[in-house]
């Protein structure tokens, strides 16, 4: 979540007089599901003896759901999302510093 600061003197103020305030963000939402829905996609890739990165990779291009365990429901789960979708979510967390 983003951080903003006021200058309200009221309980839980900084030594600086500046109050901390949380802002909710819709994408942090969405990052935490596609985060979720991947890490679910792994370990049931994992659990079942594949390549986790080479199956997801697989599937992001080609589409077929068949790259995909349905095992722990995967193959559901990662179908709720846009494959551009998940492109999106992996390069944005690949770039931050």
């Amino acid at each position: 979540m983003m951080q903003q600061y006021s200058m309200r003197r009221k309980e839980g103020v900084t030594g600086y007089g500046f109050r901390q305030h949380n802002v909710f963000r819709a994408d942090n939402v969405q990052d935490n599901a596609t985060r979720e829905i991947l890490n679910t996609v792994y370990e049931a890739l994992v659990e079942k003896g594949y390549d986790p990165i080479n199956q997801i990779v697989g599937y992001i291009i080609s589409g077929d759901p068949a790259y995909i365990t349905s095992h722990k429901n995967a193959r559901t789960l990662i179908r709720k999302m846009e494959r551009d979708e998940l492109v999106e979510a992996l390069v944005r967390n690949y770039l931050q510093k």
